[in-house]
């Protein structure tokens, strides 16, 4: 049921005609008064929702989403900050709530208009949807290029953490298109969630890459409806954030999986940097390389890519810390070199999963990126994407 596990949710996803064929817009709605926070992507053309969904965020406790798919309300102008507006005015009528206490979140199409009689009505049509039992049909609705729904629980002592996120191209971040709701029943109090949501996002959806672009409309959305009746205690805080992480790294892990024409799935792991900060930016430099990813693509474990990514990794205005002297590197557990030298192995790449870890020998600074190969759908994907 993803986001409507947790006690106290309901959810829906209709068919509003935005898109020809699929669900296409979801509400998520708390009954009992929520407290909740997000994190939203860094680009700085900022979809109309972003902005105003950000702009509620400082009045208001979040209530309830709304996510409609097929046009990303991004580059619209006046008018999309209006509609998105318009939209959260149309929920919080039906919902019995203020306007600020709705969000907004859009994917899609950038630069196109939005729709506003199938949106209203699409939003009439959810607002009167909602069930417990609507998660699924809510997951469905905000997909793009997915080929399926992505949903995550996981169950505390007394407590649930929900989640579903779309995502699978235009994959980086900040943010990694990609949204995505957590709901949970976890007793958080007001201006709590975000000191939940930051580090748990950092791990997670911002330790992921599919092309390294980074989306104008992405969202990370935490509510908590109270509901859980437990006793809140350090011990259960920390069970708590155990699972938010949880469900954070499953959506995230199925975004990768299913990204745009991705055949293989890419674990980078950087150890021995000079600080963790270091080895993010190595890890995610070597996760974001097109000839690294296109010899994943192929199989071939064509390490020098990793190392030629690896030494030329941005960091603070010039590259990260690296001696080729010290860099061991393996590929699914076979050393590939070690202490700067080659091994004349040949590691066997066939499968679907490739481990990557790269020692620089320098620190303790460590750091993961989660990554697909490059592959020729991507390409006719993206070289379709509006027909």
């Amino acid at each position: 049921m993803s986001v409507t596990a947790a006690l106290g949710f309901v959810a829906s996803g209709v068919h509003a005609h935005i898109r020809k064929e699929k669900r296409d817009l979801a509400i998520v709605r708390s009954v009992p008064l929520a407290t909740g926070a997000a994190m939203w992507t860094q680009n700085r053309v900022l979809a109309a929702p972003v902005v105003v969904s950000k702009r509620h965020l400082e009045t208001a406790e979040p209530q309830a989403i709304v996510i409609n798919s097929g046009i990303a309300n991004a580059a619209t102008g006046a008018q999309g900050e209006t509609d998105a507006i318009a939209t959260a005015d149309r929920a919080a009528g039906l919902l019995g709530l203020a306007p600020e206490q709705v969000l907004v979140l859009s994917t899609g199409v950038i630069g196109a208009p939005m729709p506003m009689d199938r949106v209203l009505a699409g939003v009439d049509a959810a607002a009167a949807a909602l069930s417990p039992h609507g998660g699924d049909e809510a997951a469905d609705a905000i997909l793009t290029t997915d080929t399926h729904a992505k949903t995550a629980v996981s169950h505390g002592g007394g407590f649930t953490v929900g989640g579903m996120a779309k995502g699978s191209g235009m994959i980086h971040p900040n943010l990694a298109t990609m949204l995505a709701v957590v709901t949970t029943d976890y007793p958080l109090e007001p201006g709590e969630a975000l000191e939940f949501l930051r580090p748990a996002v950092d791990v997670s959806f911002n330790s992921i890459t599919v092309d390294g672009e980074c989306s104008t409309n992405d969202a990370v959305i935490l509510l908590s409806s109270r509901a859980a009746a437990i006793q809140r205690t350090p011990a259960t805080d920390e069970a708590f954030v155990l699972a938010l992480r949880t469900v954070c790294s499953e959506l995230s892990h199925q975004i990768v999986v299913d990204g745009e024409g991705a055949t293989l799935v890419a674990e980078i792991n950087v150890s021995g940097a000079v600080n963790a900060a270091e080895a993010r930016a190595i890890a995610q430099r070597i996760a974001t390389s097109p000839l690294v990813k296109t010899a994943l693509f192929g199989h071939d474990p064509n390490w020098g890519r990793v190392l030629m990514a690896a030494g030329s990794a941005p960091f603070n205005g010039g590259y990260a810390q690296l001696d080729p002297a010290l860099v061991s590197l393996s590929y699914n557990g076979t050393a590939v070199l070690v202490g700067g030298a080659p091994q004349d192995v040949e590691p066997n790449v066939d499968g679907a999963v490739c481990t990557i870890d790269l020692d620089l020998g320098l620190g303790d600074g460590r750091a993961g990126y989660l990554t697909s190969d490059l592959s020729y759908d991507y390409v006719r994907i993206n070289a379709e994407y509006r027909s």
